[in-house]
């Protein structure tokens, strides 16, 4: 069993006149992915997030992705690969930017949707992608999904990959995501996916979606901010894990 593991949740992704309750998430969890501006965020949502979480001691990472906003980052882009070096070293740069004004910093990097996806098997985009973090600050630790090329990448090239796991997602049997395009891709009874972070933080296991036991490694926990009632499972998530002894705590800390 674990003796501690990190929630995380993806904030600051608010536009304009389109609202995410971003304020209770951060009372919960212990990292904060925050939009750099290109999937969601504006200025000023990124940086009252930015604040919010440095006032309640949640570890802030930079939640980089393809430059999107009308898809929330969730369409394959196949970029030329200087220009998305480039567009990821500018949404670090902003977000520190933010950071640095809360008395923060970045202290990690999670690709957000698509991207966050595609390198799990596109190795150009992936050696990209974790490059340019390099570049920018190899010291940054990189969230990604187990199993995949970027996690692999990553630490080939002496930056920390941190594996982790989503409660409100379904997982097909190699432990791949289901696709949003799917039904039942994204869970949304508590009761469930509660015993599912259970059983990940106490056996290393989860469930794919036909039965199949995946073992898998996790540090971190996400919980997606746009999922309906994703305050009240976070809470729940956290709540249960609490109680079965298991310390929530950033990995970033």
């Amino acid at each position: 069993m674990a003796a501690a593991i990190d929630l995380n949740s993806d904030v600051g992704e608010s536009f304009g006149n389109w609202t995410l309750p971003d304020a209770q998430m951060l009372e919960v969890v212990s990292s904060a992915n925050i939009a750099c501006g290109f999937h969601a965020g504006d200025p000023i949502t990124i940086r009252s997030t930015a604040a919010t979480a440095a006032a309640n001691g949640v570890a802030i990472g930079a939640h980089i992705g393809y430059r999107d906003l009308a898809g929330f980052g969730r369409r394959f882009i196949d970029y030329d690969l200087n220009e998305l070096s480039a567009d990821i070293l500018y949404q670090l740069g902003a977000l520190e930017a933010m950071a640095q004004a809360a008395g923060s910093k970045i202290s990690y990097v999670k690709p957000h949707g698509a991207l966050y996806n595609t390198i799990v098997t596109h190795q150009d985009q992936a050696k990209t992608v974790i490059d340019t973090i390099a570049e920018y600050n190899p010291k940054l630790p990189v969230l990604l999904l187990p199993g995949g090329y970027a996690l692999e990448y990553a630490r080939s090239q002496g930056l920390r990959g941190v594996a982790e796991a989503f409660a409100d997602r379904a997982y097909n049997p190699d432990g791949s995501l289901v696709s949003r395009r799917e039904e039942g891709a994204v869970l949304h009874d508590t009761d469930q996916v509660v015993e599912n972070m259970l059983r990940l933080a106490q056996d290393g296991v989860l469930i794919a979606r036909d039965g199949t036991r995946i073992e898998t490694e996790a540090e971190s926990i996400c919980t997606h901010g746009d999922t309906q009632g994703s305050f009240q499972m976070a809470q729940a998530v956290r709540e249960a894990l609490t109680q079965a002894g298991i310390e929530i705590r950033s990995f970033a800390a």
